[in-house]
């Protein structure tokens, strides 16, 4: 009873409960619709599908055969749903986000679904390829990755395990005859959740293309098997930290380093990069501090509380010691937060201003490569000292092709992560640090004083909620509503003002929200632009 289907809606044999809501144009054939749940426009459910009481079935999702919904759910706009939905709260758009696939432990993140993402992955490699697998020290990583290695092998594909390891290892590893690589690691932030980060032959993220076949053959479920005598082999490599410190002390320069006498402060923060660090600074002269140096299987990731209570402990540290600087490292070793002579915490932002300043003052030429993201007070860095920017989408895969490039000196993605290029085009915080280290001796100036002679920055950031269904509506939006103003399409759209601020909309390629940068002459501005371009996406929201 109660129920209210839409017109342009076709139902055959399907069991409608009470107050069930079935949007326009959906197509349900024999399926049954628990009570009190929404079914939206567009909705596809097929053949002998359930769908639970108090679930939402969002714009054009598509549930295939068999599948089980149950209840208090979310499907989200789009979905494809082939294997059913209990104990994760949503059925996703796609299977990546960020770059990688990720979700909560035993929850969203099973054993069995690794073994499905496995086993699509060898399905797009030649037989016979060899995979390149690596984790971080958290136990859970490494009860996936043994499901991932056993999918692999009868999937005809070879697998170089090498169990905990630093992700710029592991890529510099895939890149030395690997057809590709699976990494995982915990989620930042959530010591619940994984992530699970697929390479191609060269060590760097897939490509979107390449993540769109691999999400087709998950899909459909078209997996290849393997006969007996196909079977692929299980290696263990040797030496490979060895082989990493040793080719990124070759490319990157540390003249200087021994004769200026550096004091550094160095936490590891019980991370993946305790495997290399050893290594690397004993064969630096150079007078290091290290803290939290050990693998926690127990505690692999931390809490904001944690982290701040860190930072501010390696700023005393710092500044307690009459050190450099301070370094901290995230738990896989590719990303850091840097502490300057004075204790205080520079922020990522910064912190890719002052590495840029300190590479442009180096080279005086070449390219630097950019997300879109960043603030334009990196032009004026970059053009004080003859560098260009080449500037890029947000994607990783996007940076890392540019920082492929002859001419790059140097990347950032702004969020921590620097690309040293003369080693490998991918993120690289070990050696980002070392890197670092010999632009600091060389310089003869504190990280304060580098940070100080670099303009102040008003970068302003906001995010919106914006259903699926009306993302394309919006970009119409805003477009029609830029009028005249200088338009960049590099990623997302781009307004420039005629005195030079800005404002960047940017829909999320795996949520229902839009991400929005605004940057002015000060705070004021920022705000404004961000408010008078909020209305336009709420506006387009609501027609």
């Amino acid at each position: 009873s109660n129920a209210l289907v839409k017109s342009g809606a076709f139902l055959h044999r399907t069991v409608l409960h009470s107050n069930v809501y079935v949007g326009r144009g959906a197509n349900l054939r024999g399926c049954v619709i628990g009570r009190n749940t929404d079914v939206m426009r567009g909705v596809r459910i097929e053949e002998r599908a359930v769908v639970g009481d108090e679930c939402v079935v969002e714009e054009e999702a598509l549930l295939h055969a068999d599948v089980k919904v149950y209840p208090f759910k979310t499907i989200e706009a789009g979905a494809v749903v082939n294997t059913s939905v209990i104990w994760e709260s949503r059925g996703q758009r796609s299977l990546f986000a960020q770059g990688s696939v990720s979700g909560i432990v035993n929850v969203e993140i099973t054993p069995e679904l690794v073994v499905r993402l496995a086993s699509a992955y060898a399905t797009t490699l030649r037989k016979g390829s060899a995979v390149t697998v690596a984790r971080d020290a958290a136990r859970a990583t490494g009860a996936l990755k043994r499901a991932a290695v056993s999918a692999l092998t009868a999937s005809a594909i070879s697998v170089r395990d090498l169990d905990v390891a630093p992700v710029p290892v592991a890529r510099l590893e895939t890149g030395r005859g690997s057809a590709g690589g699976m990494l995982f690691r915990t989620s930042a932030d959530d010591p619940e959740g994984v992530d699970i980060v697929f390479l191609d032959q060269h060590g760097g993220d897939l490509s979107r293309a390449a993540q769109r076949k691999l999400e087709r053959t998950f899909s459909r479920q078209e997996f290849r098997r393997a006969f007996p005598g196909e079977i692929g082999d299980l290696f263990f490599p040797p030496r490979t930290v060895d082989n990493y410190v040793q080719e990124m002390l070759r490319c990157v320069d540390v003249n200087g380093v021994a004769e200026a006498g550096l004091k550094v402060v160095v936490d590891v923060a019980g991370g993946a990069a305790a495997a290399v660090l050893p290594a690397v600074l004993g064969r630096l002269d150079v007078d290091v501090l290290t803290v939290n140096n050990r693998l926690q299987d127990r505690t692999p990731t931390e809490t904001l509380a944690t982290r701040r209570r860190d930072l501010q402990r390696l700023g005393e540290l710092v500044s307690s010691s009459g050190a450099a600087f301070g370094v901290r490292f995230d738990q896989v070793g590719e990303r850091l937060v840097l502490v300057d002579d004075k204790g205080a915490v520079v922020s990522d932002d910064r912190a890719l201003l002052v590495l840029l300043d300190l590479v442009a003052a180096e080279r005086r030429a070449g390219r630097v490569a950019l997300p879109v993201t960043t603030t334009r007070v990196a032009e004026l860095v970059a053009r004080f000292h003859g560098v260009r920017i080449t500037w890029t989408t947000t994607a990783p895969d996007d940076l890392a092709h540019a920082a492929s490039s002859a001419e790059t000196v140097f990347a950032g993605d702004g969020r921590g992560g620097f690309v040293v290029p003369e080693l490998s085009p991918a993120i690289d915080g070990v050696a980002a640090f070392v890197r670092l280290l010999g632009l600091v001796a060389r310089t003869h100036l504190s990280l304060s004083q580098i940070d100080a002679r670099i303009p102040a920055a008003h970068l302003l950031r906001r995010d919106v909620p914006t259903p699926w269904a009306v993302k394309a509506q919006v970009m119409r939006e805003v477009v029609q509503a830029a009028g005249d103003r200088t338009l960049d399409t590099t990623d997302g759209v781009r307004v420039v003002e005629e005195d030079g601020r800005w404002v960047l909309v940017l829909p999320d390629v795996a949520g229902a929200v839009t991400h929005m940068w605004a940057e002015g002459p000060d705070d004021d501005a920022a705000t404004m632009l961000l408010e008078e371009w909020s209305e336009v996406i709420e506006r387009a929201t609501l027609s």
